[in-house]
């Protein structure tokens, strides 16, 4: 069985939405990017963070962290701490092309058997696997990372503070949520939309099936 390091119901949902099972237990770890570290190192960085955390009290199972920032300018932004803290976010995004970048970490026994699903699983050429697998301590690591180029619209003063109040943004990487009232103001995506949500589906499957 699969373990989903993450109390995130939208993780949650993607997982349900793409018919792979697991279960909850959420890691907590200090998601705080350190000095000049690169926001696709922080979130790989952070995802395996989670995933090792809960992986040393069910050591034999295979366990999924996940981590997602939101990058504007070379601005890391993640959750926002308090109100006046998204409504500084979504000014920074408003009417800018931003990037939404998911760190994943699958983290199994050595030797480890993949998740047998009924598709038939077609191996994919080196240079296309969109993952690194490390092994260390009697675990196996695949790690890699999904980004996504997301435009957002001019938002005026009363738009931000009008979503801001009703608290959709406050535990959203970036103080906004794609799947939710910010659409409105989201023309336009490039890349997987299940990454904007919280989790690049089609990286994880990889790694579930992965031998």
């Amino acid at each position: 069985m699969l373990i989903l390091a993450s109390a995130s119901p939208r993780r949650q949902e993607l997982l349900h939405n793409a018919d792979i099972p697991f279960i909850v237990k959420p890691a907590d770890v200090d998601e705080t990017p350190h000095p000049d570290e690169a926001a696709r190192t922080c979130a790989e960085r952070l995802a395996r963070e989670k995933a090792l955390t809960v992986s040393r009290t069910h050591p034999d199972s295979r366990v999924l962290g996940a981590d997602t920032v939101v990058v504007v300018n070379g601005t890391i932004l993640n959750k926002p701490v308090d109100q006046a803290d998204a409504i500084r976010m979504l000014r920074m995004l408003s009417s800018r092309v931003h990037q939404v970048i998911t760190g994943v970490c699958l983290v199994q026994p050595v030797g480890g058997e993949p998740m047998s699903y009924s598709t038939q699983r077609v191996p994919l050429p080196a240079e296309d696997v969109p993952y690194r697998k490390l092994s260390e301590e009697g675990l196996e690591f695949f790690i890699g990372s999904e980004t996504t180029s997301v435009t957002m619209s001019e938002m005026s003063e009363q738009e931000i503070h009008e979503y801001v109040a009703t608290g959709e943004p406050m535990d959203k990487a970036g103080a906004y949520a794609i799947q939710g009232r910010a659409s409105r103001w989201i023309p336009r995506i490039e890349g997987d939309y299940s990454n904007v949500v919280g989790l690049p589906v089609a990286l994880v499957y990889r790694m579930l099936t992965a031998s």
